[in-house]
């Protein structure tokens, strides 16, 4: 069962993931997650500067921050991967976020096939504010159809390899599980979501009414980013936001 804990400075729970990441983020009440696009995204260094600025200018500590989507040039290796993300965590633990080695930030990082940054970039970041309103946010972190627990990615992947059609239905099932799973968790369903993502670079058109549509996960569409997972060999990856207001800066 998942374990979800309060992080009180940011105002917003979260259940509890790996070191990089958490699997979703929920706020608390009296607040509610609005989401900032960069119309750009900015190199790693540059966003974060970026991110900082727009919380000082709302009045917001840094410890509102509660999500973030990446972008990288190509899929990084497990080994490389687990090393972009020692890097990438000391922003958080500089901002006070990450106590006693919990990680409370939700994540998506997703690799463009098209107009690839030169270098792992922010593209868009979530956070908390005050705000008087009955209807939750949430933000799902991205999760791809590889199961949790096992040693190696390559171990848990389902279908390694397989991206017939039958593969990429096998995978779908299993990740739309993984975010069903998440939802709930936080004490959300499919009904409660504003947007909801896809990413792969496999055509899942025929695939996305009995997957995707018929499950009541996509009543305001689908956002299919034509893009793959941040791990080699994983295939198909999907996130979901229910956040009460979006801007694009």
């Amino acid at each position: 069962m998942a374990n979800v804990i309060d992080f009180r400075p940011g105002n917003y729970r979260y259940i509890e993931g790996v070191f990089q990441y958490s699997a979703g983020v929920a706020a608390e009440p009296g607040y509610a997650i609005e989401r900032a696009r960069f119309a750009r995204p900015l190199p790693l260094a540059e966003g974060f500067a970026a991110v900082e600025a727009h919380l000082a200018t709302i009045g917001r500590p840094m410890t509102a921050f509660c999500a973030c989507e990446m972008r990288s040039p190509a899929p990084f290796t497990e080994e490389g991967f687990v090393a972009f993300n020692r890097e990438y965590v000391t922003t958080l633990e500089r901002w006070g976020i990450i106590v006693e080695g919990r990680n409370p930030v939700a994540r998506t990082n997703v690799c463009p096939e098209y107009d690839k940054p030169a270098t792992p970039a922010l593209y868009a970041f979530s956070y908390t504010v005050p705000a008087d309103t009955e209807r939750g946010s949430f933000i799902i972190a991205g999760g791809g159809e590889a199961r949790e627990g096992a040693a190696t990615y390559r171990e848990s992947i389902v279908r390694l390899g397989d991206t017939s059609t039958g593969g990429l239905r096998e995978k779908m099932r299993t990740v739309m599980a993984t975010m069903e799973a998440r939802l709930a968790a936080l004490g959300y369903a499919w009904p409660d979501a504003t947007s909801t993502q896809a990413y792969t670079v496999h055509d899942i058109g025929s695939l996305v009414g009995d997957e995707i549509a018929s499950k009541g996960a996509a009543a305001a569409g689908l956002e299919w980013h034509f893009s793959r997972p941040p791990v080699v060999d994983i295939e198909y990856e999907m996130d979901v936001r229910g956040t009460a207001r979006e801007i694009v800066l």
